[in-house]
């Protein structure tokens, strides 16, 4: 049986530049079956998954369920969920996590806020705290959506769990089918695919140690896909992986063709050209799907510019 994500992986699909763009996620626990749109076919009340989405709309936040791994018993009542919120934008990142009985006070979040990268909303509604433990992984595991993310996602949950390690969560919805086992792991808000059990151990622990890996990183949900490829270009041009020394500061030009100027802490600035492509030959973008030709982003060339150049950039 040949899946999306067999074909993808075959045929050698670059992962760079396709994470979900969400500058906020707001995670809520709710375990039991997910539909394919879970917020609103779950256990969860349809009527709040709606209003969450309404929400979130246009405010730079994602919203997704989240359930421990291992098998799922369909109960319908949960006591307690945790929920998170994380902020994803390097200068601000955090994660705050709350535990709530009452899911209905979600509603008195203020998504505008949370977008911009403030957790006040998160901490006065649900009585919110800055999340101290471990990283979260989250692995897409909704089969729903894409059978590859039931048969691929939740073995390597499972194998994670198994093995001790702490923050695994099954997630709704990254994206990208075709790349799973794929995950998001946060505070830092980096995506995965094609991910392998010792490598996501790499992974969480460079992310207590304040550093990016980039084998196999789709990219930072902090930006556009032009902008997740510059990104992670610049960190291999300049072998630098520490986690929040990059920002994308200007994405200038529209498809296929960008400039993305990329910031060091330090003062440096880089301008990198990433032009979209058409990954060719066609191929399933989810089991089931017709051929397509799904957008690739392609990183041209990395120009590290000189100070005078930032200070004056041509055309402003």
């Amino acid at each position: 049986m040949s899946t999306c994500a067999k074909v993808s992986r075959d045929l050698e699909e670059p992962l760079a530049g396709t994470a979900a763009t969400a500058r906020t996620w707001l995670l809520v626990e709710q375990p039991g079956p997910w539909g394919a749109k879970a917020l609103t076919s779950s256990h969860l009340d349809p009527a709040l998954g709606r209003a969450l989405e309404r929400a979130a709309e246009g405010a730079g936040v994602r919203v997704a369920l989240i359930r421990r791994p291992g098998r799922h018993a369909d109960c319908h009542t949960v006591a307690e969920r945790q929920v998170y919120a994380a902020h994803t934008t390097p200068g601000n990142v955090w994660l705050h996590k709350a535990t709530t009985s009452d899911p209905e006070r979600l509603l008195e979040l203020d998504f505008t806020e949370l977008g911009e990268g403030l957790p006040g909303t998160f901490d006065a509604a649900l009585d919110g705290a800055p999340h101290t433990g471990d990283p979260l992984a989250l692995v897409c595991t909704n089969g729903k959506r894409d059978r590859c993310c039931a048969l691929l996602g939740r073995p390597l949950a499972a194998e994670l769990a198994a093995s001790g390690v702490d923050g695994i969560w099954e997630v709704t919805h990254l994206g990208g089918h075709r790349f799973s086992p794929t995950l998001l792991v946060l505070p830092f808000g980096y995506a995965y695919g094609r991910a392998e059990a010792h490598a996501v151990k790499e992974i969480l622990q460079g992310v207590r140690e304040g550093r990016v890996v980039t084998e196999g990183c789709r990219g930072s949900s902090a930006w556009e896909r032009p902008g997740q490829a510059a990104e992670l270009a610049v960190r291999t041009a300049a072998h630098e992986d520490a986690a929040g020394a990059l920002s994308v500061v200007r994405t200038e030009g529209s498809a296929p063709r960008w400039e993305v100027t990329v910031a060091h802490t330090d003062g440096r600035h880089w301008l990198v050209t990433v032009a979209q492509g058409a990954a060719l030959p066609p191929r399933p973008e989810s089991c089931g799907s017709a051929l397509g030709s799904p957008a690739r982003m392609d990183v041209m060339a990395v120009r590290e510019l000189s100070r005078t150049a930032v200070a004056h950039p041509a055309g402003h």
